[in-house]
């Protein structure tokens, strides 16, 4: 459970840092991959996206208040716990009932493609 969340937060992450090079016209563009839209992809990553936000909403408020501030903004136990102004294992308490509540769903689903070429 903790690598698909760390790995979906992860990639949505690195998009935005890329996202914000490019509109500050620090980041390099391949024009092909500019130009090019792979609708495909980005629905998968939406609909991923959302199932995660809606498994993570469902958590209590301490729960979830921890999982964003350690997971989405990357900040260490240290700091999440100065934020949140709790003990340290708090934090590492708060995230590891979290991990094991997410990890009681069942696996992620993308949507189905469609097989090309069959009628």
């Amino acid at each position: 459970m903790d690598r698909w969340l760390l790995s979906i937060l992860h990639s949505i992450w690195l998009n935005e840092v890329r996202a914000r090079r490019v509109r500050q016209g620090q980041g390099q563009v391949d024009a092909d991959q500019a130009l090019s839209f792979d609708g495909e992809s980005v629905a998968q990553t939406h609909v991923l996206a959302a199932q995660v936000i809606r498994r993570v909403d469902a958590l209590p408020e301490a729960q979830r208040e921890t999982v964003f501030l350690a997971y989405v903004e990357g900040l260490s136990y240290r700091e999440v716990a100065e934020v949140l102004q709790v003990p340290i294992g708090t934090v590492m308490s708060r995230l590891a009932t979290a991990r094991a509540k997410l990890a009681e769903y069942p696996p992620l689903h993308t949507v189905p493609t469609p097989n090309r070429g069959e009628h």
